[in-house]
């Protein structure tokens, strides 16, 4: 009971972290949030 209990926390503890860190990347806008901010080449992002 115990185990279930434990791996259930783990499962929902990710699922809120990873909604929450979706949230905060979508809100810094398109290229902000992108991995490739820091190098891209692109002129792509307007600034909304």
């Amino acid at each position: 009971m115990m185990v279930n209990i434990i791996i259930g926390a783990i499962i929902f503890g990710y699922a809120a972290y990873t909604l929450v860190h979706f949230v905060k990347r979508s809100r810094k806008g398109k290229c902000a949030a992108c991995s490739l901010n820091k190098s891209c080449q692109s002129q792509t992002c307007s600034l909304d």
